[in-house]
């Protein structure tokens, strides 16, 4: 009987019922859910030689004769087979060994032929393979010859052709997949190919069928066990075409209903805008004027803006952000800015009091501990709207006593570490108000249009010019005089340093530097000077202890983890000092090293490393040395690390990624992006039949009114 991909697991005669246990503790419930398993890479094991010609160390495949099978016990008990070429009982030998796997010896006997697959070791100065994937090559005459072998007789010879024989574990292209806990490796290939074997032949694409000229059947054999290379590589783009345009559809719909959906006008007048430009004591670079105006542009018209302000560390996203947020003032409506901690929202709540400081313009900060106005107060408070027009906090605004009273513009920081229930709850304080997403992580320009497609996007790809210049050198740790040295003139400059290590505590597993053992080591180098110890252990208050001191220069040097990756702003911290640099990710690092260089003053940034020329990790640091462009570097780390790592688990709105390649691959995101656009074109509200399963991939979005 035929199987269909929406067939339960429970019930397949194959499967035992510890096994159903293992493969739905594990989320495989149904046959579509094994065979929608992606293998991870691929196997070739169809290569194979005589026994007397394989070397130490090499990995092949054989098909070899059973001469003599028994169990053996050195250091401990196993099963040894002792294989040859088929036809040559005194030619060279292969011993076969397998240990704690007792089964192999009801499965295998004098006899018998086998395809085995391992590496091949010399032991003693004989060859043996230990622990092979093996299978029994089962042809019609095996039984006889066994009774034959049993009764003294002679062995009989392989025939050359195995009619109906099938290989699944050796002699192929075999599929490898990531370990399900309780279930080996070779039980579940066996049970992916078991499943193939018993679906019909022509199988419907789940949802909608993007390549209708390469029938799905074929393709998920071709994906699974592949006879040639390329069989699987086409497999992979097919499936990876599938996944690219269920993505950029759902991307294009949100886009759709978005552009569809009214808003209000929220510019009228720019008087604050203009008070505020001049008042500050430099001009906005291009690509923040830029950046300004495609933002003002969008507020000026009858809908809704969704906009994505993508800057580097340190590019001026925040003034940006702040420019728009007056527009929306001005229009009689509030504007608010919400920041994922509490340290991050403070120090804007800062910048925005310093920048407003003669401005009529009532700013309220809000924490989940705090609560503070500053601002024009009118002569009778009773008789005047006292509501906050500008807001910044944390999640505190998710909260009905702080959620913002007629919301006309939300600005979301680092909108990445906010959830998107999150965001949602903070972006329905208003009737459709503008929206203004920021990262300060760059991004390659393909996960920018799959992550935020259906966001406009401006791009501060500039620095201000009163920056200082930041110096990036990759030193030994052999070099530590030197180091110091240099740090004892900065400091004696009035200049503060950031120390930076990956472990709050030594690890007995992890030989790298730990923050608490650096605030040892650093109090004896500097003893008179005040050293701060950051790290995530600490409560949010003492966090912001510890970070307030350091701000106020209190103390000189913090020794942190990457909890300073993000946010704080210390224009007088000029030197870090990134210990095991070889350990961070790139971008990771490039963040870290955006907290200096944020005043006036020279910065410079040392990575601490042992790494070597073609060991891992060198690459990367000789990326950041040689520039500080975060684009750029954000198109490296995609480059070395791949897509799957860069995303990791972090990037909200993807979710789980099976296929990698159209991450990196421009053409598919846009052919993706092109049908989906082309549906949406003639069949705005997917009424057409054959558009049903695109109905159905929206329909929860559609009930949630999902917009970004």
């Amino acid at each position: 009987m035929s199987l269909a991909l929406t067939d339960a697991l429970n019930g397949q005669p194959d499967i035992s019922a510890r096994e159903l246990q293992v493969l739905s503790a594990a989320g495989y419930d149904t046959v579509g859910d094994v065979l929608l398993r992606v293998p991870r890479r691929y196997e070739d094991r169809r290569v194979t030689k005589p026994i007397s010609a394989l070397l130490d160390g090499e990995t092949v495949s054989l098909l070899v004769h059973v001469y003599g099978a028994g169990w053996r016990f050195s250091y401990k008990r196993y099963y040894e087979v002792s294989a040859g070429d088929d036809g040559e009982p005194y030619g060279a030998r292969l011993l076969l060994r397998w240990f704690n796997m007792p089964y192999v010896a009801k499965l295998l006997a004098t006899g018998m032929n086998l395809s085995v697959y391992g590496k091949v070791k010399v032991y003693g100065g004989k060859l043996t393979m230990t622990n092979p994937d093996f299978e029994v090559m089962e042809d019609e005459d095996a039984g006889q010859r066994l009774v034959e072998l049993a009764m003294g007789g002679s062995v009989s010879p392989l025939a050359d052709e195995l009619p109906g024989q099938q290989l699944v574990h050796t002699g192929r292209i075999v599929p490898i997949y990531r370990g399900i806990s309780g279930m080996a490796a070779r039980r579940f290939r066996g049970l992916v190919w078991g499943l193939l074997q018993r679906l019909p032949e022509y199988v419907a694409q789940p949802g909608y069928d993007v390549a209708p000229a390469y029938p799905f059947r074929e393709a998920l054999t071709d994906l699974h066990f592949p006879s040639e290379p390329e069989n699987y590589r086409k497999a992979r783009l097919r499936f990876a075409l599938a996944e690219c345009f269920t993505r950029q559809f759902c991307v294009a719909w949100r886009r759709h209903r978005a552009q569809g959906r009214a808003g209000r006008v929220n510019v009228t007048t720019d008087g604050y805008l203009q008070e505020l430009l001049a008042s500050l004591p430099f001009r906005l670079t291009a690509a923040q004027a830029r950046c300004v105006q495609e933002i003002r542009e969008d507020m000026e018209a009858p809908r809704q803006m969704n906009r994505l302000l993508q800057g580097d560390v340190g590019s001026g996203k925040t003034l940006v952000a702040l420019c728009a947020m007056l527009l929306a003032v001005e229009s009689g409506g509030t504007a608010a800015m919400i920041a994922p901690t509490q340290i991050l929202a403070e120090q804007h709540f800062n910048n925005f009091r310093r920048l407003l400081s003669n401005m009529d313009v009532r700013l309220s900060l809000r924490t989940a501990d705090r609560a503070e106005d500053m601002g024009y107060v009118p002569d009778n408070p009773e008789d005047a709207d006292n509501t906050p027009r500008l807001l910044v906090g944390t999640h505190a605004l998710l909260y009905k006593k702080n959620r913002p009273r007629n919301l006309v513009l939300a600005v979301i920081d680092e909108q990445h570490k906010f959830g998107v229930a999150q965001r949602e709850q903070f972006v329905s304080s208003g009737e459709h108000p503008d929206v203004l997403v920021m990262t300060a992580t760059p991004i390659p320009r393909t996960l920018t249009l799959t992550l935020y497609g259906d966001l406009d996007v401006s791009v501060i790809d500039e620095l201000p010019a009163n920056r200082g210049e930041i110096v990036t050198a990759l030193r030994n740790p052999n070099h530590m005089k030197r180091i110091i040295a240099f740090m004892e003139g900065e400091l004696k400059a009035g200049r503060q340093i950031y120390i930076v290590a990956p472990l709050i505590e030594e690890s007995e597993t992890r030989a790298q530097a730990a923050a608490t053992s650096e605030l040892e080591k650093w109090q004896t180098i500097f003893p008179t000077e005040p050293i701060g110890l950051l790290h995530g252990r600490l409560s949010p208050e003492e966090k912001d202890a510890v970070m307030s001191a350091f701000r106020a220069n209190e103390t000189h040097i913090l020794v942190a983890t990457t909890v300073v990756e993000v946010g704080v702003d210390v224009p007088n911290a000029t030197v870090m000092l990134i210990n095991d640099a070889d350990t961070f990710g790139l971008s990771q690092l490039h963040q870290l090293r955006g907290r200096i260089g944020r005043g006036q003053y020279k910065s410079y940034c040392i990575l601490l490393s042992t790494a070597k020329n073609g060991e891992p990790g060198r690459e990367k640091l000789d990326v950041l040395c040689r520039t500080i462009n975060g684009f750029e570097i954000a198109e490296e780390d995609f480059r070395l690390r791949g897509p799957g790592d860069v995303l990791g688990t972090a990037q909200s709105g993807l979710g789980a990624v099976q296929f990698t390649e159209w991450l990196s691959d421009m053409r598919l995101i846009h052919r993706a992006s092109r049908d989906a656009a082309a549906i949406l074109l003639h069949d705005p509200e997917l009424r057409l039949p054959q558009h049903e399963p695109l109905r159905a991939l929206v329909a929860p979005e559609a009930e949630q009114g999902v917009i970004a």
